[in-house]
């Protein structure tokens, strides 16, 4: 051993903490002390010559580094070394170095045990409490007795209700909101299962399991869960709306329950409910409004056979005396008689001579729609009650509150739909298509039909019940063919409004036109004579009238008795509708349309060729 090293191995005896001598160079340990020994070795004494890199590992370009850097500016420090004893522990050292003048490249390295430094440490502060003694520990408990109380003060006074579950879900604390707000005291609720207490069940009485419970995923799966719509139940079974939210709670990053804070929200959601109704019902009374506007649009645009009733047969001073009585009324009624009599003008008259005539009369043509779509048109339907139904939607029924209702060609209405319609007008209330609501209804009934009412009855055509109903008061329409005494007078006021209509001269009804038009039979009643007459306004052009009746059509004299089969019947009637589409060269709706020479709507129109099964080139073929 040269001086040198056994001046370095005296001096690191010397020391208490662990030191050794380092030759960088060689990688050798010059000397090391007995602490150093027993720390990196497990044993009091190290031998010279050993390498050092064998306590670094994996740390050695750091070491590396870190040799650099002492080597650079004389001496430095470092914890970012990991080192490993000969046993294989894990050593968490602090090295301090500096450089020793000879041999050249050799350091002193002083280590710390950092984990041997830190139980010193926290040996020291453990004597260093208890020294403090009871004082301290007084003071300690009167600052967490002030903390509480101080937390307990905020939690009070809070608006919102709070309270706190543990992991169990018993209750742990509960501020004086949520306590007047759910009627439980804090003896009902501290240490119980709180679930089964205050949210046991939804609204609408289903239970509402623990695991379920959004509060519980809370501290289960370490959640905070925002919930705007559910019930807490009080004391005195009445449920309260309430939005919360729940948070997970912890203790040293340990997971302990969780805190909620709720609001009483059932005020805020029965304005709220109220002003949907009110939207709601603001939206119906729009539809209502706009339906009741496209239907007065569609019956002014409409022409009419006449706007009176014209003539002064003893049949038509009979009707008149009964429009009389009945108007009045609320009384139903039921108009009977054959197409083109004059029905509809019947019903107008009883309505506008009625306490009702403010509101409008609504026309249902029963036979005009689908039987998928009746009961949607006379009852209304609301959004999603079918496929197609985007809407909401008032039925005619509905749009008739208050006012008449015209149910033209009753018979002609499915037969499960005149189960509905008798018990709607029993009840005086109609629900919609998909919904639950019934709505008030105040109607008065005005019905027609072209059939005798026994007979449709007995075909099976018509409910008796629904008869019952409608039938109250009976109107018949006397056909064309037994009043034509009426058939000058109706000829000129028919004239007047066709030439006004067309804005065309107004011809000369001649003694001769009007015996042509008298000897004529007119299955097509009124209706036909408007046809008839319109057409000679056109080809007169206002000389005298000119009335083209044909040889098809010329009947038996007016002193003939004429009877025909309901076969035959229905088949002039078809004759007529290829007759009228022919003039209109197969247009059906709109101007010169063959539903305008026919005095009808273009959808009854459409109804009828379907029932007929007239093809859409038949009129071409036809002679």
């Amino acid at each position: 051993m040269t001086c040198e090293s056994a001046k370095i191995d005296s001096f690191l005896t010397a020391l208490p903490e662990p030191a050794l001598a380092l030759d960088t160079t060689t990688d050798t340990v010059l000397a090391a002390n007995d602490a150093a020994s027993r720390l990196l070795l497990g044993a009091p004494h190290m031998n010279a010559g050993r390498r050092f890199s064998f306590f670094l590992g994996a740390s050695l370009p750091r070491f590396i580094v870190f040799v650099e850097e002492v080597l650079y500016r004389g001496e430095s420090w470092t914890r970012d070394v990991p080192m490993r004893s000969a046993d294989g522990r894990d050593l968490r050292c602090e090295i301090r170095a500096r450089g020793l003048k000879a041999p050249e490249g050799s350091l002193l390295l002083l280590l710390t045990d950092l984990d041997a430094f830190e139980h010193r440490t926290a040996i020291a502060e453990n004597a260093e409490m208890h020294r403090s003694g009871l004082t301290e520990w007084k003071r300690a408990e009167r600052f967490f007795a002030e903390l509480e109380r101080q937390n307990q003060l905020i939690l009070n006074a809070a608006g919102e209700g709070i309270y706190g579950v543990n992991a169990e879900g018993k209750t742990t604390f509960v501020n004086r909101a949520a306590r007047e707000m759910l009627g439980w005291t804090a003896e009902d609720l501290l240490g119980r299962n709180i679930h089964s207490i205050i949210h046991h069940h939804h609204l609408n009485g289903d239970v509402y399991p623990a695991h379920d419970c959004k509060i519980y995923e809370s501290f289960r799966f370490e959640k905070i869960n925002r919930v705007e719509d559910e019930v807490f139940w009080r004391k005195d079974g009445k449920p309260i709306q309430v939005e919360y939210v729940s948070t997970p709670i912890y203790d040293q990053q340990v997971l302990v329950g969780a805190v909620v804070i709720f609001r009483d929200i059932t005020r805020r959601k029965e304005s709220e409910r109220k002003l949907q109704e009110a939207l709601q019902e603001v939206e119906s009374l729009r539809d209502k409004l706009e339906e009741e506007n496209a239907y007065l649009q569609e019956a002014i645009t409409s022409e009419r056979a006449h706007h009176d009733i014209v003539g002064a047969s003893a049949a038509i001073k009979q009707i008149r005396a009964r429009i009389d009585l009945v108007a009045p009324t609320d009384a139903n009624v039921l108009i009977t008689g054959e197409t083109g009599t004059g029905k509809a003008l019947v019903a107008s008259a009883i309505h506008k001579a009625s306490t009702r005539a403010l509101r409008a009369m609504i026309h249902f043509k029963c036979g005009s729609v689908s039987a998928d779509e009746v009961e949607a048109e006379l009852f209304g339907q609301v959004r999603g009650a079918f496929p197609g139904a985007v809407r909401d939607k008032p039925g005619k029924l509905e749009l008739a509150h208050g006012g008449t209702i015209f149910l033209d060609d009753i018979s002609e209405l499915p037969v499960e739909t005149q189960v509905r319609l008798a018990q709607t007008l029993q009840d005086g209330s109609v629900t919609r298509l998909g919904d639950t609501r019934a709505r008030h209804l105040d109607v008065r009934v005005i019905s027609a039909m072209t059939g005798h009412s026994a007979k449709m009855v007995k075909s099976g055509k018509l409910r008796e019940d629904l008869l019952f109903l409608l039938n109250v008061f009976p109107i018949e329409c006397v056909p064309l063919r037994d009043r034509l005494g009426d058939i000058p007078s109706l000829s000129t006021h028919l004239l007047e409004i066709s030439c006004r209509r067309l804005n065309l001269p107004m011809p000369k009804l001649t003694e001769r036109a009007v015996a042509q038009l008298m000897d004529y039979h007119w299955p097509g009643n009124v209706r036909e004579l408007r046809n008839v007459i319109e057409r000679a306004a056109i080809v007169s052009g206002g000389g005298k009238l000119v009335v083209e009746l044909g040889s098809e059509r010329s009947g038996p004299s007016r002193n003939d008795e004429l009877i025909r089969t309901e076969a035959e019947m229905q088949q002039m009637i078809r004759h007529n509708i290829l007759a009228c589409l022919r003039e209109a060269g197969g247009k059906v709706a709109g101007p010169g349309g063959a539903a305008e020479l026919l005095g009808i709507q273009p959808t009854t129109l459409y109804s009828r060729l379907n029932r007929f099964r007239i093809a859409a080139d038949e009129w071409k073929d036809t002679v």
